[in-house]
């Protein structure tokens, strides 16, 4: 007997004093609210790539009704990006504990013998290997993306796209067998009310398969482990919040990658991903012998050099750029070509079409990026040429780049080489 209380398998193996239908009942509800949080804000930023203009935004394979087209991503307002994805991903590390939580709360459950009493059951548990395998696959791949640590095999665009369906598939199967009872339990098993429960309400809950025979004396009411859940998670809100709030607060940002003070100094002193050399892009590259933006359209192509666009009419934009790791600059103050205007010299007078957009950059994701008719329409939307007064540095694309309000930032497609405007 004492063997098999060593047992996973034993309820008398798992002897916290803390598990039961009240504490679980109260972190899947919070899951519940915020995990619907993030999938809808995973679908905005979805839409926000513009999936349904080119195969160049999407890059993700076979992807069928899944990959259904929500709407055109609007110009405005224009830190509509900003706000969206800034949601997703700080209140996806925020729920990190309360996603630990939880799994350790029905953590005997998993070990349940028999393994699958009914088909009903047997549904029941591989929903829950889903939700748990699929969960733990979302927030961690989140995670090491929001750092820039792309140790995942493959892309993480679909890798995240499929692991998020899977995931919520199983998480709204599991909510529809369980709200209600969480709902009822929370009602009826608030700690006041354990205490006074009436002898058949307490014979219920000891019952309940997470309840301990055995249960080991408590160190922490369930009251107080609430309260370190929700300590952690207002840590982990404070340390990465401040990434997306961008000014005084970034320098709370502890956990984002670029959450601490801006790079270097001067005009071009803000935050970027990619730099020139990580991208190959070299001086010889974007010399002003070298370097030419060729620019196709309705009428065929012209060839551009720097000189030619800084005598082109320019045009200013206070804009910022937010990327789907969830941090953002402040307002930068571009200056350059509107892109309505380089579609006007290949025969698009009227209403701009979509254009294709394609970098120097010879090799990675989104070095093409393709933008819709209403972001190229934009009288906001540049092919900039300088910041914040003076000319852009390599790392931030000279010898030009486009910048459009609202868009992810690897729609703003650095070290511009071409550009083709029509029907995608």
């Amino acid at each position: 007997m004492r063997d098999h209380l060593r047992l996973p398998t034993s309820p008398g193996f798992w002897r916290s004093p803390l598990r039961g239908p009240w504490l679980t009942s109260v972190l899947g509800l919070v899951l519940l609210v915020g995990v619907t949080v993030l999938f809808v804000t995973g679908l905005v930023s979805y839409a926000a790539y513009n999936p349904g203009l080119s195969p160049v935004n999407d890059t993700t394979p076979d992807k069928g009704v899944l990959g259904f087209y929500l709407f055109a991503w609007p110009t405005d307002p224009v830190w509509l990006y900003r706000l969206t994805q800034g949601v997703h991903v700080t209140l996806g590390v925020t729920l990190i504990p309360v996603l630990l939580a939880k799994l350790w709360s029905v953590v005997p459950r998993l070990f349940t013998l028999p393994p699958a009493r009914s088909v009903a059951h047997a549904l029941e548990r591989v929903s829950l290997l889903l939700l748990v395998g699929g969960g733990l696959f979302e927030f961690t791949t989140g995670v090491l993306n929001v750092q820039l640590d792309y140790v995942f095999p493959g892309s993480f665009y679909p890798l995240h796209f499929y692991g998020a369906w899977v995931f919520f598939a199983a998480f709204v199967a599991h909510a529809a067998l369980k709200v209600p009872a969480a709902v009822r339990t929370v009602r009826r098993h608030s700690a006041e009310a354990t205490e006074r429960a009436r002898p058949a309400e307490a014979a219920e809950l000891v019952e309940d398969d997470l309840v301990s025979p055995r249960p080991a004396p408590p160190t922490v009411s369930r009251r107080g482990a609430l309260g370190m859940v929700g300590g952690g998670s207002l840590l982990l809100f404070l340390t990465t919040v401040g990434q997306s709030l961008g000014g005084p607060f970034r320098r709370t940002a502890l956990l984002a990658p670029h959450g601490t003070a801006d790079p270097g100094g001067g005009p071009g002193g803000f935050q970027i991903n990619k730099t020139a050399g990580y991208a190959g892009i070299t001086p010889a590259d974007t010399h002003a012998d070298a370097w030419r933006l060729v620019v196709g359209g309705r009428t065929g192509t012209v060839r551009l050099t720097r000189a030619d666009l800084l005598g082109l009419p320019l045009h200013s934009s206070s804009l910022p750029i937010a990327c789907v790791e969830g941090w953002s600059t402040a307002d930068q103050w571009w200056r350059g070509v509107r892109l309505r205007d380089l579609a006007a010299l290949v025969g698009h007078d009227g209403d701009p079409p979509d254009v294709l957009v394609e970098s120097l950059q010879r090799h990675g994701a989104f070095r093409r990026a393709a933008l819709r008719a209403n972001q190229v329409a934009d009288p906001r939307s540049l092919l900039a040429l300088q910041v914040n007064g003076e000319d852009l540095s390599p790392d931030h694309g000279y010898p030009a780049r486009i910048i459009v309000p609202a868009a992810p930032g690897v729609l703003n497609t650095k070290w511009v080489a071409r550009l083709t405007f029509g029907d995608l």
